[in-house]
């Protein structure tokens, strides 16, 4: 191979790689937006350090997390382990109240609406 379409090889990998690596994350993104929303679509609370916060509230917080700490997340699995289960500042696990009872830490009520979503039975 010359030189030449080596270069032209390489210019267009360094071109499409970018979106390549974008397309990959859609589905992620997709599961991670569908996780947030369903605090409010469940009609729930998200319990965050003792402190229910509003479904406004919720969501601002965890997309807040996501945007700073994107670079420790690689799938939505990372996602709900690393940002959507327990606070970076206490440790202590997040939790869940549905219809107002406590139904489950954050991470394992995340860990169920992924599988439903991905079963494609979402409620």
């Amino acid at each position: 191979m010359s030189l030449n379409k080596i270069s032209a090889v390489l210019l267009l990998l360094s071109v499409l790689s970018p979106a390549l690596l974008a397309a990959d994350n859609a589905p992620m993104d997709d599961e991670i937006d569908y996780l947030i929303d369903a605090i409010a679509g469940n009609r729930c609370t998200f319990i965050r350090n003792d402190r229910e916060l509003g479904r406004r509230q919720a969501r601002q917080h965890l997309r807040s997390k996501v945007r700073l700490n994107a670079h420790l997340i690689d799938s939505t699995e990372d996602f709900i382990e690393k940002i959507a289960s327990a606070s970076a500042t206490t440790g202590k696990p997040y939790q869940i109240a549905c219809r107002g009872q406590l139904v489950a830490t954050a991470g394992a009520w995340f860990t169920a609406r992924l599988l439903e979503y991905r079963q494609g039975t979402s409620r």
